[in-house]
């Protein structure tokens, strides 16, 4: 039993990947599915389409690999974090589509907290700020707005979960609601310091406790898969939330490494060690990872926008069919012109967090063109990052002194013209690994953990090999009139917000 399936449930895509026991990769499968836009700001997913799509992924990914269910030692998930799911703990059915991560609808919620001096007690319990972008108040917008589901929830009728959570939950055939604490983490109803629930944060933000799953390590026997999924009981033993498992899976196990994701997002997390680092310039202090009853934290920054900026390019505006051509376009744009996209489509995340402002683009002229919008779109992500770098660096002064290396993951990695703007933006080396697959290869990497397959970090963290290194190339004064632009940009923007919910 040397092989390990992970799955890595996303916010477009489910996929899942076969790992052998020297972490290559055997076969992987991926399918997107279905997003829903029922109002401005506002995102779900059917949580019936989460669960075939992962069921059918993994079925695919099995038999490509020419194995079967006696030859998987374990099964790790890993999954999109603060989307949420409240379902029937009779009949499994969802009360309401999953709301997803990106979704703003509680605004009014986190606004009515804030006023009501909430977030200094809340911060300082999860490490978080309030924003809608966290799972506590959508869970308590859907037991406000479905009807009957409050009353259901108080009788014990209803559960809660992040989606590894109903993975989980579907996976064991309703016998295990269980969670790791790195989503545990992203709920706003946490304590990281006691590593549990909270009372106080459940008072405060109206979730009865009777709908919480049990929180465990992120390396631990969750339960096993029925037998009629995939043939045969399968241990599911590893839990990360995705960025947690990026980080795992780019074995940044130093208090001072630090990995960027690029998917529909851009997550950062910088590994502060077993010290929780309390954020001076607005970044979230989260649980990296949980191994043996120990937490580990990390600084994290979050953006909303990284490769959905690339997505606006090929559905929104039609002047790119695919993703990959959106370097050599923006290799092709004019040079004597400073078009900055800020891509706030669903307001700004980290160092920001401002749900009610919108996107903008900033010194067009009459010649620009898609070059320039292919050039703005990925340079705004390398911006955000900037942004996310500064104040890491900002609130972890121990980073100063330390040779930062970016290390990179996700799907816009593979575009050289934007990892060597972003090392350029930086001025600092990124580096970008043989196996990119890293928040697969965190769960996978977890799930083996606990069932013998893979050794302790530090064994593991040797077999971290790197493909590509980007070293800056840009001029001091170039990168300086890039960045002060970009900062004129994001005042512009910031500046639109006329306090509208």
């Amino acid at each position: 039993m040397s092989f390990v399936l992970a799955i890595d449930q996303g916010t477009t895509s489910s996929r899942a990947i076969v790992f052998r026991g020297d972490i290559s990769i055997a076969a992987k499968a991926q399918q997107e599915f279905p997003q829903h836009f029922p109002a401005s700001g506002w995102v779900e997913h059917e949580p019936e389409d989460i669960w075939t799509s992962t069921v059918m992924v993994c079925r695919d990914a099995i038999e490509q690999a020419g194995i079967t269910a006696k030859d998987i030692a374990a099964i790790g998930i890993t999954n999109q974090r603060e989307t949420t799911v409240v379902w029937d703990r009779a009949t499994g059915q969802a009360v309401h589509r999953a709301i997803v991560w990106q979704d703003r609808r509680t605004a009014d919620i986190c606004a009515k907290l804030k006023a009501d001096g909430r977030e200094p007690v809340i911060s300082q319990k999860t490490g978080l700020i309030i924003d809608p972008y966290f799972s506590g108040t959508k869970v308590a917008w859907i037991l406000d707005h479905v009807p009957g589901a409050r009353a259901r929830a108080a009788r014990g009728e209803l559960m809660f979960g992040t989606v590894d959570c109903y993975l989980l939950w579907r996976l064991t055939g309703g016998k295990v609601h269980a969670t790791d604490a790195t989503n545990a983490s992203r709920t706003l109803l946490f304590n990281i310091h006691t590593g549990e629930w909270d009372d106080e944060l459940l008072e405060i933000i109206g979730v009865p406790r009777s709908m919480l799953p049990e929180v465990k390590d992120s390396s631990a026997r969750f339960g096993e898969s029925t037998p009629d999924l995939f043939g045969g009981a399968i241990a599911i033993s590893g839990i990360a939330g995705d960025q947690q498992a990026a980080t795992i899976g780019q074995a940044c196990f130093r208090p001072g490494m630090m990995k960027s994701t690029y998917g529909t997002g851009c997550f950062a997390l910088l590994n502060t060690g077993t010290t929780p680092v309390v954020s001076k310039n607005k970044l979230l202090t989260t649980v990296a990872y949980q191994l043996d009853g120990k937490r580990t934290y990390a600084l994290e920054g979050s953006i909303f926008v990284a490769g959905s900026a690339v997505q606006w390019l090929r559905d929104g505006l039609g002047i790119i069919k695919h993703a990959a051509e959106t370097g050599p376009l923006a290799d092709q744009s004019d040079s004597m012109q400073s078009v900055y996209l800020v891509p706030a489509f669903v307001g700004m995340g980290a160092p920001y967090w401002n749900p009610r402002v919108r996107g903008a683009l900033f010194g067009l002229t009459r010649n620009t063109g898609p070059a320039e919008l292919a050039h703005a779109a990925l340079e705004s992500v390398c911006y955000q990052t900037f942004d996310l770098w500064a104040a890491m660096r900002a609130d972890w002064p121990s980073s100063e002194t330390a040779s930062v290396v970016l290390r990179v993951d996700g799907g816009m990695t593979a575009s050289d013209w934007t990892m060597q703007r972003l090392a350029d933006l930086l001025d600092a080396p990124v580096d970008r690994p043989v196996i990119q697959e890293t928040t697969a290869l965190g769960a996978a990497y977890l799930a083996g953990l606990a069932a013998g397959v893979y050794p302790e970090p530090t064994k593991f963290a040797d077999n971290w090999r790197l493909e590509h290194r980007f070293k800056p190339n840009m001029s001091q004064a170039t990168r300086e009139r890039k960045l002060a632009g970009w900062a004129r940009a994001v005042k512009g923007v910031l500046a639109s917000d006329e306090g509208e919910g």
